[in-house]
């Protein structure tokens, strides 16, 4: 039964990876990010600096030294052999997404093969992106799928390894560590801040130098992480407030205060969508305000560790990847790549739960949320997007995984509904507990 849906991701990694390949090899050369991954590898192997001096100028590469130190491997053997490494990681991690997602929904289910691939179906635009862009997303989303299924097994160190390399590669990730502090994972906390060290710190020194590292650290750190201004933050002013930016932060400062919305195409006319008239530091008070009130409103609804569930922790873990998603300053397109989990959660609701009623609005919220998310499709006017199509899809998503936590079944009905034929097998079932 699974063999046509294998054929069918087997086509279209192949079609991915010739997006990739054939510009290269036929073509005028493979354009987006590809080119820069291989100046960043050829950077490390020829022992030149990856950023210049100056925190002000401008940097080619935004990412921390590690990912280059990893780029670098695969760059020594020329830009077809790293281009087509780096597809087959993104087929992999396509592949192991899915696996991980399913397996830790907490249905207690094995899903039939086209409900298993409904997720990568809905997803796939995102997919694309990170084929074409050629963007460590859907890798990094595979890396905290596999440390939450790791601390599910009670590897807790493990787990905190796979946090840190994820944060070491591109920073977002370190979002989950206040989750873990809440959660009192210590040792996954204290495995984190661990391994970060040694990722950031010992790994690249015997290729670069432990102080030329220390040094590139430095300044990457005060250009992407130390610069914010009314002018935009990190390396890429232009993107921040543009419509490009769906992140909690960006949509907020569109909203509250004058900011031209089409700023990273000065060709265009300016044009604004603030409902306010704030200025810059009190934009910035908005968005505290509003972090804080997600921030308190997702611990109120978490159950406490007496409550836990598989259930439970799979609808918790989906609203973490939604928050960490826009939580982010920049959240470009691709960036909502990490909604498969938490989508992959409501559709096994959608699919398994025992009440009809609650079946019917888990596919209704799904599709409400598909459909925002289908506004950014080009033939859509950007301002869609400017007001935050797929942030809006987000709270959507999270708000169906909120009232599932906060409204499970009954435990007659739960137990209940599961025939023999459909429950996990033990390996898989334990991949569902937490």
């Amino acid at each position: 039964m699974r063999a046509p849906l294998d054929i069918l991701f087997v086509v279209c990694c192949i079609a991915l990876t010739a997006d990739v390949l054939v510009p290269e090899i036929w073509g005028s050369g493979k354009t987006k990010d590809y080119p820069l991954w291989f100046w960043a590898g050829q950077q490390v192997l020829q022992g030149r600096d990856l950023y210049p001096s100056d925190p002000n100028a401008y940097f080619d590469f935004i990412y921390p030294p590690p990912a280059a130190i990893l780029l670098a491997i695969p760059s020594y053997f020329g830009k077809i052999p790293l281009y087509l490494f780096l597809s087959l990681v993104n087929a992999v991690a396509w592949w192991m997404t899915g696996q991980f997602s399913n397996a830790m929904t907490g249905s207690g289910k094995i899903p039939g093969p086209w409900l298993f691939a409904l997720p990568g179906f809905v997803t796939i635009s995102f997919v694309f992106d990170m084929f074409d862009l050629g963007q460590p997303n859907l890798v990094l989303l595979t890396m905290m799928l596999f440390g939450f299924w790791l601390l599910q097994h009670q590897r807790s160190w493990m787990a905190g390894s796979m946090f840190a390399l994820a944060t070491a590669i591109k920073v977002f990730p370190v979002a989950v560590f206040p989750y873990l502090i809440w959660r009192r994972q210590w040792a996954c906390a204290a495995s984190m801040v661990v391994f970060l060290g040694i990722f950031l710190f010992l790994v690249p020194a015997p290729v670069r130098g432990f102080q030329h590292n220390v040094s590139e650290l430095k300044t990457w750190f005060q250009a992407m992480v130390g610069s914010s201004s009314e002018q935009g933050f990190g390396q890429r002013a232009e993107q921040n407030w543009s419509w490009v930016n769906q992140s909690i932060i960006a949509v907020t400062h569109r909203l509250t205060r004058p900011v031209n919305y089409n700023q990273d195409n000065p060709a265009k006319q300016p044009e604004y969508m603030n409902l306010l008239n704030l200025d810059f530091k009190s934009a910035n008070w908005v968005v505290l305000a509003i972090s804080l009130a997600i921030g308190l409103g997702y611990v109120a609804v978490m159950p406490p560790p007496s409550r836990i569930t598989p259930r439970s922790n799979a609808e918790e873990l989906g609203i973490l990847f939604c928050l960490m998603t826009v939580a982010s300053p920049l959240a470009r397109q691709y960036y909502f790549m990490w909604l498969f989990f938490p989508i992959t959660v409501l559709i096994h609701r959608a699919a398994y739960d025992p009440r009809p009623a609650v079946q019917a609005g888990t596919w209704a919220t799904l599709a409400i949320a598909g459909l925002l998310m289908c506004l950014s499709i080009p033939v859509f006017p950007i301002d869609l997007q400017a007001y935050g199509n797929n942030l809006a899809a987000t709270a959507v998503i999270t708000g169906g995984l909120v009232w599932h936590i906060l409204h499970p079944p009954a435990a007659g009905k739960a137990s209940s509904l599961s025939p023999t034929a459909g429950e996990l097998k033990p390996d898989m079932q334990n991949n569902a507990r937490s």
